[in-house]
């Protein structure tokens, strides 16, 4: 056996051992794990105790306001999964050298990145689904009715959300500037995505700007699916953001 076959062999279980590594490293941050599956769910629970947010006709469309907030407690994880957590983590990390000398043994610095979008997309697709069934079950939220779109639009939200992360990892120098970078388009984002207004509550001028941006493509898709319609337009907005969003971040992304 080659050296380079003995390398390849080695390589998918050092790559896993980097996954388990990574997911107790994870584990270890309260402050991570509490913005990413605890802080939106209870937000909904939150919002949901609040009388008014319960009443018939009190949102946009006829639906209620817990109604329409739904999708926003959905989005919420993704973007805090990529901007606030994954970027410094992976910032911090080309930072102390820890890439670089990763690229000296079997496993190679993309298994660490793919590990970080891995643990972090996981964790924010699980609170958005809680989120969902927070809403079902304890305020009569109507389950998506459209449930392929509603599931397609997640996904592209989280490959978005992670690869956003990404760029803005793959342009800080230090983990410090990644935060202050990721909370700068952090807020933003969450405006987009509905937190203080839904889009569908927004004036129509405005609407139409938010709606091109990647969470404002995203919540109008899913509350589109949840009312049972097809959000082609959403969805190719969404895509269209993950291919910029992806390349942008492979093609400035450096290890060192």
């Amino acid at each position: 056996m080659s050296a380079a076959t003995a390398v390849a062999a080695r390589r998918p279980g050092a790559n896993a051992a980097v996954l388990k590594a990574e997911v107790r490293l994870f584990l270890r941050e309260p402050g991570s794990l509490f913005g990413i599956a605890v802080f939106p769910p209870v937000l909904l629970v939150i919002l949901g105790s609040v009388p008014a947010f319960r009443e018939a006709d009190s949102g946009p469309d006829g639906l209620r306001l817990i109604d329409a907030y739904v999708p926003v407690t959905v989005l919420l994880p993704l973007i805090v999964a990529g901007l606030q957590a994954m970027a410094p983590v992976v910032a911090g990390y080309r930072e102390r050298g820890i890439l670089r000398r990763m690229s000296t043994t079997p496993v190679r610095p993309p298994a660490l990145l793919g590990a970080q979008m891995t643990i972090h997309g996981v964790a924010a697709l699980f609170s958005s689904l809680l989120s969902l069934a927070i809403g079902r079950l304890a305020f009569d939220v109507r389950l998506p009715h459209q449930a392929f779109g509603y599931l397609l639009a997640l996904v592209l939200s989280a490959v978005v959300a992670l690869a956003l992360g990404a760029l803005v990892a793959a342009r800080a120098r230090t983990q410090k500037v990644a935060s202050a970078i990721g909370s700068v388009v952090f807020f933003p984002s969450m405006f987009c995505a509905g937190v203080w207004l839904p889009v569908q509550s927004m004036p129509d001028a405005l609407a139409h700007v938010v709606e091109l941006t990647p969470f404002g493509a995203a919540s109008q898709a899913m509350s589109e699916a949840a009312a049972g319609g097809w959000p082609w337009s959403h969805l190719a907005v969404l895509a269209v953001w993950a291919v910029l969003l992806s390349g942008a971040a492979a093609r400035w992304f450096r290890w060192e």
